[in-house]
């Protein structure tokens, strides 16, 4: 692979339902509070990037255990205490 040739980080995450859905990760902070990473879904197809909403999904990591779990940040008071990617 050529130096100046990009290649997107992709993480892939199983859902409760088995079922396997990949994203592009586009910043990651680590704070006093925690890990955070800023993904977005990458799609199989044209169609779909058409039809997608340019969701960004804000989660923190959770790595206490031996595996890695990607928390959602669901209410307001963790919202605010997460860090904004784009003010660092």
């Amino acid at each position: 692979m050529a130096d100046n040739e990009f290649t997107a980080d992709l993480v892939t995450i199983e859902d409760e339902d088995g079922v396997t859905h990949t994203f592009e990760e586009l910043d990651r902070i680590e704070t006093d509070d925690g890990k955070y990473l800023a993904l977005t879904p990458v799609y199989d197809d044209a169609e779909e990037i058409l039809d997608g909403d340019g969701e960004l999904i804000i989660v923190k990591v959770n790595d206490e255990s031996d595996d890695i779990y990607l928390e959602p940040i669901e209410n307001q008071k963790a919202w605010d205490r997460s860090p904004l990617f784009w003010d660092t």
